[in-house]
């Protein structure tokens, strides 16, 4: 079962959205940036900014510090490195199930099925005939 306090779960889901993730690349490529300058980046209004900062700050993504009267974000290594030794142990997985995949069609495709000419009729089987 699916919990809702799952932090892994929360973090996928706010990085699913384009623009949530756009800000979390700029955090990451550029470093701490204020609500304002991200805000330029996506060309959205503050409000909208906002929401999206709120949720990336909800899933541990984001750290906010306040500066005076503006909001400083930058990203969560902790977060993000959660999020990667997840992938890893993934990507192990899914490296040697599409080796196994591969070493199971290779036979196949060395081979062109027989194309069936209109002059010859379909063969019949067990269960009728076969195209």
């Amino acid at each position: 079962m699916i919990g809702n306090n799952d932090p892994l779960a929360a973090r996928f889901a706010a990085l699913g959205d384009p623009t949530r993730l756009a800000i979390m690349n700029r955090l990451i490529e550029v470093g701490p940036q204020s609500a304002g300058d991200l805000g330029e980046l996506a060309d959205i209004s503050a409000p909208a900014m906002s929401r999206h900062l709120k949720v990336l700050h909800s899933a541990e993504l984001v750290h906010r510090e306040i500066d005076k009267q503006r909001r400083i974000y930058s990203a969560n290594p902790e977060a993000l490195q959660t999020i990667a030794t997840w992938s890893i142990g993934r990507r192990e997985f899914w490296t040697a199930s599409l080796d196994r995949l591969s070493h199971h069609l290779s036979p196949r495709t060395r081979t062109k099925p027989h194309a069936r000419s209109r002059n010859h009729p379909p063969v019949a089987g067990p269960t009728g005939p076969r195209i």
